[in-house]
Parts: structure tokens; C-alpha cells; sequence
């Protein structure tokens, strides 16, 4: 890298040149917001959970804005930790309300949390912004049985980008494919600076993120295991494979996984089983959550060159599953699989009812016998087979092509509950 590019790398990724390049514009997630408000009207505490850099602490201060009552602790510098040294007496005597950012720096706030949150004099709210659920989750459900609520927030979606550009952001979908939804890597001013923001990311992941956790794993391990995971995108899980090629043992390519997938890095999607005659898949599908750092692990050079890439069918597979699960924001969600080769890439039920999902990453997409076998066995209320175009229109009866940009338009067709 030249002299000049890194120094303009340096003057992008400092916080104020970043927020200069975007004159200072925040893209609106009113509906993490909403989230964050419904969930406190039930309980004292809230968890926002999600990967590092994907926006939670600037949507916490979004929350905050204008209210004076709320004091913001930031556990990744060493005087917000010194001022939390003993959580209890400190928020205790405070009678407003605190942000807790990177909460798993200190898991021992949650057990000061649960006194504070059961005095019966107590109006005090907390929102705790963490990066690693399974040290915050997993200790929060232990201490804070019944006392919290979770909202958990992916990187940026189409929905959000759609509304800051109207129909031209609904067009340009292909840039938060190919960038990923990591703020700082979609907003990056061209494709290079954003790829060297999510080289820094994998790195900053692997040597400091994760160490962080207490987790002692190797990072050139886990960084061998995530690229492996990225060339098996889309695919079904295989401890036995992942094993041999680690040179280790199942059970530890399976905690490989659940750190990845405890991190957000990793998506496990699970199988449905249905009680049928038909011999059904049991294991699991592995899809890297964020396409901009899937391009980045299988070193695809250039947005140029990611059309000719044998993974690129299975990358638009994973960002439109991404799509669909970060607006519908289901309770559960599931691919569907049988021995004799019918296969559904994602399946959601609501209020009693199945919809299903396909994705094809083709210009014209047609119905299958698989789709109808699914909507058969499986009582789909609706399937939608989304892909790159721009045409939305029916195929079949319950069956319907969506444009990947019209994601945001299921809204229209399922009235699904966000909470």
C-alpha cells in the first residue's frame, strides 16, 4: 500500500473523517429502536446483542438522545471499567437509568443487576449492549431469569438502506451483497477501503475479540476453521469432515462452531422434522452471517469478480436468507430437506401458518417439483422464491418470484410480529 492510500485509510477509519465522508448521517433503524421501547415495558433490563461494529452502541446513544437521566459506561476503556469496579454501590446510588456497553468485559454487573432490578422501589432501566453471547446470554439467563429482555442487531439490512434512498437504494442492493452489512464496510467510500476494513475485522476478531472472551483458542485455528466454514457456505454441517481436516476431533470442530456461531459470525440454520415417511436431513446448515466478510475469506479480489466465483450462487443464498430473517425477524427459523432430494431453504412459521423461502440466483426463475412437494408435505401458506431481478409476479398458485430489492415489501404479505 502506498504512503498516500494509508494515509487516506487512516483519515476514513478515524471517527471523525468517517462521520465528515457520511456528513454526519446516521442511518435510521427505527425498528431496533421500537424493539428496544417494547422490550422495556416488560423489563427493567435489556440486552442488545450483535456483532462487534455493527452498530450497537451508536443505536444505544441513538435511544438515549436528549434523555438526561441516562449515564452511558463503556467497559472498553479503562475508566468506565474503574467506575463500575464495584457495580452494585455504583449504580445503586444513582436514581437514573445506565448503558452498560460491552457487558461481558465484567460478567460479574449481572449479579449487581438482579439486586438492583428487584428493589421494590426501584424505576431504574438498564441496557446492556454486548458482542458475545455466550458469556452475556448464557449468564444472563442464569442471573436474570424473568428481568430481561433481548433484542439482538445484525448489520445494516435493505430495509434501512431503502429508507435513507428511496427506490435507487432498493436498486442498489448489490452493494450491501457484495460489502457486506457492517457499517463502516458499506459506507466505506470505494471498494478497496472497504475491504481493508473487514481484513482489519477478521484480524482484530481472531487476535483480540476473541482472547478477550477467555477463550483460548488458537487464532490461526480458528481463522483455518472460519475460511473452511466460508468454502462450505451453505452447506450442510459435517463434524466428521470438518474433524479430519482440522487434524482434531468432533467435538472440537463443534466448539469451534459454537464460538463462531455464540460471536455472530456464524449462522447454524436447523433442519425441520417432520413426522413423515420421507427420510429427512438431521444436521444442520453453516452460513457465514455477513457476505462482506464471506467474500473477504474466500479472497475474492474485487466486486468484479464475484459473479464468475463458484460460490456465488451459494453468497446470494446466504445474504437473502440474512434478508428475510433481519425483516421478519421470526421466533424460529429452518431449511427443510429429504433424502430423495426435496429441499426448501428456509422455513418460518407464524401464528400457526408456514411460509416458505427459496433463493435462485438466476435472471428468471421457474417453479420446481421440489417447491410444490414442500408446499404439499409441509402445508406452506405461501412460498417465495427470491432472486436478482427486478419483476415481481406470480409463478403458481402460493407460489411467488421476488426481487431480492423487494424484500422489504413481505411486510405487505405476512403481518409477522417484530417483537
Amino acid at each position: 500500500m502506498t504512503p498516500v492510500r494509508q494515509i487516506l485509510v487512516y483519515r476514513f477509519f478515524n471517527d471523525t473523517i468517517y462521520k465528515e465522508y457520511n456528513h454526519g448521517m446516521i442511518i435510521p433503524r427505527p425498528g431496533a429502536l421500537d424493539r428496544i421501547a417494547r422490550s422495556f415495558r416488560v423489563h427493567p433490563i435489556v440486552a442488545l446483542l450483535g456483532p462487534r461494529q455493527c452498530g450497537k452502541t451508536t443505536l444505544a446513544r441513538e435511544f438515549i438522545a436528549g434523555e438526561s437521566e441516562w449515564t452511558f459506561f463503556d467497559l472498553e476503556s479503562a475508566t468506565g471499567r474503574r467506575a463500575l469496579a464495584a457495580p452494585e454501590e455504583e449504580l445503586g446510588r444513582r436514581a437514573g437509568h445506565a448503558v452498560i456497553d460491552e457487558v461481558q468485559r465484567q460478567p460479574a454487573i449481572l449479579e449487581a443487576l438482579r439486586v438492583l432490578a428487584d428493589r421494590p422501589d426501584t424505576s431504574s432501566r438498564y441496557l446492556l449492549l454486548g458482542s458475545a453471547s455466550p458469556v452475556l446470554v448464557r449468564g444472563a439467563q442464569e442471573t436474570l431469569a424473568g428481568r430481561l429482555g433481548v433484542v439482538n442487531l445484525s448489520g445494516l439490512h435493505l430495509g434501512e438502506i431503502t429508507g435513507t434512498s428511496g427506490k435507487r437504494g432498493r436498486q442498489n442492493w448489490r452493494t450491501l451483497w457484495e460489502r457486506g452489512g457492517f457499517p463502516r464496510s458499506y459506507l466505506a467510500p470505494d471498494d478497496e477501503l472497504s475491504g481493508i476494513w473487514r481484513d482489519d475485522f477478521v484480524n482484530s476478531f481472531l487476535e483480540r475479540d476473541i482472547p478477550q472472551l477467555g477463550i483460548t483458542t488458537p487464532a490461526e485455528a480458528l481463522r483455518r476453521f472460519w475460511t473452511m466454514i466460508a468454502h462450505y457456505h451453505g452447506q450442510v454441517w459435517n463434524a466428521a469432515e470438518f474433524a479430519r481436516a482440522l487434524g482434531s476431533n468432533r467435538p472440537t470442530a463443534r466448539r469451534y462452531l459454537d464460538i463462531l456461531s455464540g460471536a455472530f459470525m456464524v449462522r447454524v440454520l436447523p433442519p425441520w422434522i417432520e413426522n413423515l415417511k420421507k427420510r429427512q436431513t438431521k444436521s444442520p446448515k453453516i452460513y457465514l452471517r455477513d457476505s462482506g466478510l464471506l467474500h473477504t475469506l474466500l479472497e475474492i479480489p474485487s466486486p468484479d469478480a464475484l459473479p464468475g466465483h463458484v460460490k456465488v450462487g451459494a453468497s446470494f443464498e446466504g445474504f437473502a436468507i440474512e434478508q428475510v430473517l433481519s425483516h421478519l425477524n421470526p421466533r424460529s427459523a429452518y431449511f427443510w430437506r429429504t433424502q430423495a432430494g426435496a429441499e426448501l431453504d428456509l422455513l418460518i412459521t407464524h401464528r400457526g401458518k408456514r411460509y416458505g423461502f427459496e433463493v435462485k440466483h438466476s435472471d428468471a426463475p421457474g417453479t420446481t417439483r421440489s417447491m410444490h412437494t414442500a408446499i404439499a408435505d409441509l402445508g406452506l401458506e405461501h412460498l417465495w422464491v427470491i432472486y436478482p431481478g427486478t419483476e415481481h409476479y406470480g409463478l403458481r398458485e402460493k407460489i411467488t418470484a421476488l426481487p431480492i430489492g423487494g424484500v422489504p415489501d413481505l411486510f405487505r404479505d405476512i403481518s409477522v410480529d417484530r417483537a
